[in-house]
């Protein structure tokens, strides 16, 4: 089991910033992937951003250019960097992991976070 402990939610301003991070844990786990999803009132779950444990990111284009993704492979922790946020940017954001243990592969989800832009 990986357990994944998110942080860095809260309520900003349009155009402000926010840093979100998830740390996850798991012994005998490899972390592969890790990356954010969020999920706004009424909307699907939409995936933003993930990254390799190569360093390879992918954003969504709605976030592209404003939002970036990195990760310490170390402490298997991934951060989120909100810039010129908006209030369309308003959700719940949820980080998750793909981890693999021995010829297996499993994705992980954390509880989430509240991101609120006011405008």
């Amino acid at each position: 089991q990986v357990q994944l402990e998110e942080s860095g939610g809260g309520l900003v301003q349009a155009g402000g910033s926010l840093r979100l991070s998830c740390a996850a844990s798991g012994s005998s786990f490899r972390i592969n992937v890790m990356g954010w999803h969020r999920q706004a009132p009424g909307k699907q779950r939409e995936l933003i951003a993930h990254i390799t444990s190569g360093g390879s990111t992918a954003y969504a284009d709605s976030v592209k250019g404003r939002f970036t993704i990195s990760r310490d492979n170390t402490k298997n922790t991934v951060h989120l960097q909100m810039n010129s946020l908006k209030p369309e940017d308003t959700a719940v954001y949820f980080c998750y992991v793909v981890a693999s243990r021995a010829w297996n592969t499993y994705e992980y989800w954390g509880q989430g976070t509240q991101v609120t832009v006011s405008s």
